[in-house]
């Protein structure tokens, strides 16, 4: 059954009862080459005005901008528009490559073995991104560049206990505390 999305907390393709209980996208240090890139080409562009102002065309500056511009946007895009959601059932991934290319990637929480994640290198502990892999019956899924990837693998892990059964308690660490009289 496929209905359309109604609020943050609704997407298309949402199961009866399904809830979500986190969207998130990749951490937007993914746009770095893109930004440098076309900070780049756009400073080609306008280095040559620095020595031949009189002479060198002024639209020139304006096309590197426009450029620079179309390189970013492209990028942002694919951030923009690439999402994982975690429900109550299942973790979907939906990857936006460029305009016209896009992959969504549906596992149920039940088919999940477990879940891990790594943060490494300096970059990746100073901007609290790393990598979560999904281990499945089937391969693994590899997240990368999860921003607080610690919480997301508890609140994946939890769901799936969920799903499968489990205590939450022994996932959360509470425990009831029986007080004696």
């Amino acid at each position: 059954m496929t209905k359309k999305a109604k609020n943050k907390t609704d997407f298309p393709g949402q199961h009866d009862g399904e809830e979500v209980h986190l969207v998130f996208h990749q951490h937007p240090i993914v746009m770095r080459k893109a930004l440098i890139f076309g900070l780049l080409f756009w400073t080609l562009c306008t280095v040559p005005m620095a020595f031949f102002i009189a002479t060198w065309p002024w639209y020139l500056f304006a096309a590197g901008f426009l450029i620079m511009l179309i390189i970013i946007g492209y990028s942002w895009i694919g951030w923009y528009y690439s999402i994982f959601i975690i429900s109550s059932e299942r973790l979907i991934q939906i990857r936006q490559k460029g305009f016209f290319d896009r992959s969504v990637t549906d596992i149920s929480h039940n088919k999940i073995q477990s879940v891990n994640y790594e943060v490494k290198g300096l970059v990746a502990t100073m901007f609290h991104f790393g990598t979560i892999v999904v281990q499945t019956y089937v391969g693994d899924l590899v997240l990368r560049y999860i921003h607080d990837p610690q919480e997301v693998q508890q609140l994946l892990v939890k769901n799936i206990r969920a799903t499968k059964g489990v205590d939450i308690s022994e996932v959360t660490g509470e425990v009831d505390v029986i007080q004696e009289a």
